[in-house]
């Protein structure tokens, strides 16, 4: 259901601005100006929306996928929705599918698989698994906030851990400190990879895009830390966005590579689905004076459409002004020496025990 309020500001401590439909709902309110100035109120004068966690039982965790485009073959997502609130990621139109707004209800109706390690441990032990690379929070960060409270990343890792299985990481958080020593045991054994997904270095931008991730002084902290103790850290400088932070495309590549980066990439910003009105809203409460032109910029890197969801194209773009952003990007790839990070090792891989209500004989 759409919410009837106008987003005439932008709500404090929210990236979106309004709860934008999902396109598989059934019915939409729609608020009609009674005279009273109720339906246009200000949103800065409402109550302060709340997170509302539900805990689910997941009937399997692991998700496979074929797309040429995506570096991992398989991943686990802890969650649903991510209260880090960035207004541009492109998984907010997954909440659709539970007939909840891609806008504030991605943001602030979240869903923790509760048992999300056990049902892994029972999927990691079917004879017929063969391992490969899991990317752990790829949908929705693992490492957002409410992870404080159920550490449901915390157990799968360790499952992970247990059997040998080799894992990567793209996070906003720096929480993944806490988690240190965990990391660098999979990291001897060439088990474990982290990128840090770092969209821009200017505090109060990323407090405007992504509310509640962590502030990038906090991830280049952590991921001189993760470096310092022996993971392999990279940075993803995700999304670029023309005129906004493209910009920043140089420094955030020099300031990773002095906080222990060893590989580097970036992705264009895209805007599948309802993100496309998730972010127009974004660019006309925040940069009204360069909306049109922000729009006009990624048409023209997109064949002429708000988004193109073509493999290939669909990362980087097409075009002068796409081909500007992947030289400048290549450029100071050489310049700074980004390399590879090392390939993970799935030979160690030692399948789980299952639970048997016979116990361990031996």
């Amino acid at each position: 259901m759409e919410d009837a309020r106008k987003a005439q500001v932008p709500i404090k401590g929210r990236g979106a601005a309004s709860k934008v439909a999902g396109r598989f709902g059934n019915t939409r309110a729609v608020g009609t100006d009674d005279g009273w100035g109720s339906v246009y109120e200000d949103l800065a004068e409402t109550p302060r929306l709340q997170t509302v966690v539900t805990e689910e039982r997941a009937r399997s965790v692991i998700t496979r996928n074929d797309s040429p485009d995506i570096g991992f073959s398989q991943s686990v997502n802890p969650y649903r929705g991510c209260e880090h609130g960035c207004v541009y990621c492109f998984a907010r139109p997954s909440h659709a599918y539970l007939d909840l707004s891609p806008g504030l209800d991605f943001e602030s109706r979240l869903f923790a698989k509760t048992n999300a390690a056990e049902r892994l441990r029972v999927e990691l032990a079917r004879p017929g698994y063969r391992p490969s690379p899991i990317a752990l929070g790829i949908n929705t960060d693992a490492y957002q906030p409410i992870e404080r409270r159920y550490e449901v990343t915390r157990e799968v890792l360790q499952v992970l851990a247990d059997c040998r299985h080799p894992v990567s990481f793209v996070t906003k958080s720096a929480m993944i400190e806490r988690d240190l020593e965990l990391l660098a045991g999979m990291a001897a054994k060439g088990l474990v990879t982290v990128y840090f997904s770092i969209t821009t270095l200017d505090n109060r931008l990323a407090s405007r895009m992504e509310p509640r991730a962590s502030a990038p002084h906090a991830k280049l902290r952590a991921m001189r830390s993760l470096a310092d103790a022996g993971v392999p850290v990279g940075v993803m400088v995700a999304p670029v966005v023309p005129m906004i932070t493209d910009n920043e495309m140089e420094a955030i590549l020099e300031a990773s590579r002095e906080h222990g980066a060893r590989a580097a990439g970036y992705v264009l910003l895209r805007l599948p689905h309802e993100l496309k009105q998730v972010w127009r809203e974004w660019l006309e409460l925040h940069y009204p004076d360069r909306a049109a032109h922000v729009m006009s910029l990624l048409r023209q890197m997109r064949g002429g459409k708000d988004y193109d969801s073509n493999f290939g194209s669909r990362m980087r773009g097409e075009g002068p002004f796409a081909d500007l952003i992947g030289q400048r990007f290549r450029k100071a790839h050489r310049r700074l020496g980004f390399g590879r990070l090392p390939a993970l090792d799935c030979s160690r891989f030692a399948p789980p025990r299952v639970p048997s209500p016979q116990g361990e004989l031996f």
